[in-house]
């Protein structure tokens, strides 16, 4: 064969090789690509997110999407003492973000826990005119904590974004606690009933009690009677769920159940964080779950026996900012 036949082979060999790669890069997806640009469309901040289908990155992974980035302090944060905690969240332009849209009552949600589940906080900086996010926070502990921000830039839809943070000091772990169907928080105990199941609407139920006595005077705490935030373990992979129903809409009642429809992205272990309010003070109660595979059949819930009588279709959460009212202080 002559030098030019030679050649002309050799090219062809590239180009089916190459058109092969190219076939492969399109079926797991670019090397080193946007995740951003493959997942579905992002819900308004406060939902569940995706459902795992594998196609989409669940909220929270992300320090950076659709052009908006969580810059959060640099170096390492003190461990046991009140620090003034400054971020911003800069948008396309790479300019700070200075107008939000309310949502859930605040312009901006702000989550913190440690890699390991521990050290949860909930709560709501203040904006400054330059697009600085502050609040004083204490770090409990040493070690590394996920912080995640969940807001509506003006203009646009709902996102999550996490970030990693340090934390100087002796560092010591602490083990997940074992799934179980009571919390209790400052005195309160509440009772999960319903199963977390990948991929499908999961309706879980928490019932608030006091020295065993049904809690029926919970008050509106950010529009809502109860605030559920999820995270995955292992990467924290975040949900932000309200529940069905509203204060103030002629249906919902003020305890002792909240229900809340969530999707779980994986099966897997999850730790479960609901805000209430009762007596004019928020309280915290943690639950560990284990969400089962999609599509297990009866009895793969969350680590613990399926209850009947739920309806597990795919029903998105109701929320309604609605009226707050005052609330009985209950039992």
């Amino acid at each position: 064969m002559n030098t030019v036949g030679r050649a002309g082979t050799y090219a062809l060999g590239l180009a089916l090789v190459f058109g092969a790669s190219l076939g492969i890069g399109h079926a797991v997806g670019p090397v080193g690509g946007n995740p951003a640009a493959a997942r579905s469309a992002h819900g308004p901040a406060g939902s569940t997110g995706p459902t795992g289908a594998g196609d989409a990155v669940p909220d929270g992974l992300q320090i950076a999407e659709h052009g908006y980035t969580l810059v959060p302090p640099p170096g390492a944060l003190p461990a046991g003492r009140k620090t003034d905690f400054r971020f911003r969240i800069t948008g396309p332009d790479g300019r700070p973000v200075t107008r939000y849209t309310r949502s859930h009552g605040k312009d901006l949600h702000f989550i913190v826990a440690r890699r390991d589940l521990s050290g949860f906080q909930h709560v709501h900086p203040a904006l400054s005119a330059d697009g600085t996010w502050s609040l004083p926070l204490t770090f409990g502990s040493a070690g590394t904590y996920r912080v995640f921000a969940d807001f509506v830039p003006a203009g646009g839809s709902g996102l999550t974004l996490g970030a990693d943070v340090s934390v100087a000091g002796d560092y010591r772990p602490t083990a997940l606690p074992a799934p179980s169907r009571t919390a209790h928080a400052d005195g309160y105990t509440v009772t999960l009933s319903g199963s977390a199941t990948a991929g499908a609407s999961s309706v879980l139920t928490m019932s608030v009690a006091r020295n065993g006595r049904p809690i029926t005077g919970l008050q509106p705490y950010l529009g809502a009677y109860g605030h559920l935030v999820a995270l995955r373990a292992g990467d924290l992979a975040c949900l932000h769920v309200h529940p069905q129903g509203a204060p103030g809409d002629g249906t919902t009642r003020s305890g002792p159940g909240i229900t809340f429809h969530a999707e779980f992205p994986s099966a897997g272990a999850y730790r479960l964080y609901l805000d209430f309010r009762h007596r004019g003070k928020v309280h915290t109660a943690e639950f560990t779950v284990i969400a089962g595979a999609p599509h297990t059949g009866s009895g793969s819930g969350a680590g613990m026996a399926d209850h009947g009588g739920h309806d597990h279709r795919a029903v998105p959460p109701v929320h309604r900012s609605g009226a707050h009212e005052a609330g009985a202080a209950g039992a």
